[in-house]
């Protein structure tokens, strides 16, 4: 006799585990901001206060829904992604508004004549009467001119500077006396620079003098520590092996800086830079402090007073109610030349640096 042997059939096992739907954070986006809409208005709470108690009712709900379908990890990874596209949002959220806000209220404002004339050379076309502070022109020459004498001081002293903490002065005392001294330059006030300006200017040439070199002087000061930061960060990374090359075949030092660590730093170099004069081009406090106001055109920096942009908008501001749409238009035309500048600096950035292709190939 023969007895047939049956094997116990197993139920294969399987890789999936269950998971929520794709759609589940929108639904849950969706029904936090209702829920937090509702919260509100019973509440009486600003509007403000909604997406913030959307936010942590979605953290919860995503959680516990998460928790209770797919488990622990999925749960703390849903969250954690929730919560980190939460905080992009709320940081892009005033970005942009305040980028439409400027552009709705500055738009209006801007025109050929808002653009081609200074401060006293604009006529209101129906009664003829001289608008106080509606032309520009002199406001964007004064920046430039002022925001370029920063950049003529500040780059080369910067980049200097950032030179010897990296290659000359590693590990001397010299060098840590300046890296402390550049780290309290980083956060000393705007208004302390215009000070200095005013008090070095004035000790030679007399207290009532005010030129557009002294805004130069003070804008510097700010300038110099982002640049020697900039640049003492992009020259370490920087690879030594490079150096080493350079110097074995019998390349000098000041000329594997020149032609070896700068051109590979030369990037983030200008980077820094860029973010440097986007510091202080906006700056208000040290140019009022050293150069004062002034509404006709002056492109010189060694003979009388300058106006800027930031200090254009706030002599409008302060003015009257009809001169503050022409202090939103010169905030826009300040956005806009911020951003060239950054695109601009991107440009060269990415034309100068070295290529990371090998020839041959």
């Amino acid at each position: 006799m023969t007895a047939d042997v049956v094997a116990p059939v197993s139920s294969p096992l399987s890789l999936q585990t269950a998971r929520l739907p794709r759609l589940a954070p929108v639904l849950v986006g969706v029904v936090s901001l209702a829920l937090a809409a509702l919260i509100a208005l019973l509440l009486d709470w600003k509007w403000v206060a909604i997406p913030f108690v959307a936010t942590v009712i979605a953290l919860v709900a995503i959680g516990v829904w998460s928790g209770t379908v797919e488990g622990r990890r999925a749960a703390v990874n849903r969250v954690m992604t929730l919560l980190i596209w939460a905080a992009v949002v709320i940081a892009l959220i005033p970005l942009i508004w305040v980028l439409a806000y400027t552009v709705y209220k500055g738009a209006p404002a801007i025109d050929w004549s808002f653009l081609a004339h200074d401060a006293t050379k604009r006529l209101d076309p129906v009664t003829f009467k001289e608008l106080p502070g509606a032309g520009v022109l002199h406001a964007i020459v004064g920046t430039v001119m002022v925001t370029l004498g920063a950049a003529i001081i500040s780059i080369p002293l910067g980049l200097m500077t950032a030179i010897y903490l990296v290659e000359y002065g590693k590990g001397t005392r010299l060098a840590r006396i300046v890296t402390i001294l550049v780290d309290v330059m980083t956060g000393i006030p705007s208004i302390v620079a215009g000070l200095f300006a005013v008090a070095l200017f004035t000790t030679f040439g007399g207290a009532a003098i005010r030129i557009g070199l002294m805004g130069s002087v003070a804008l510097s000061l700010l300038m110099i520590p982002t640049v020697v930061r900039a640049g003492e960060e992009m020259m370490r990374l920087v690879p030594d092996d490079l150096r080493e090359a350079s110097y074995a075949l019998g390349v000098s030092k000041w000329r594997t800086i020149l032609k070896v660590v700068i051109p590979t730093a030369f990037g983030g170099i200008v980077t820094g830079i860029m973010l440097a004069i986007s510091r202080v081009i906006g700056e208000t406090a040290p140019l009022l402090v050293a150069v004062g106001a002034l509404d006709t055109m002056n492109p010189n920096l060694f003979s009388g007073r300058m106006e800027t942009l930031p200090v254009y908008i706030m002599d409008n501001y302060n003015r009257t109610a009809d001169t503050l749409k022409y202090a939103w238009g010169a905030a826009l035309l300040l956005i806009i030349l911020v951003m060239v500048l950054n695109i601009l600096g991107r440009i060269i950035g990415r034309i100068f640096a070295p290529s990371t292709t090998r020839s041959g190939r």
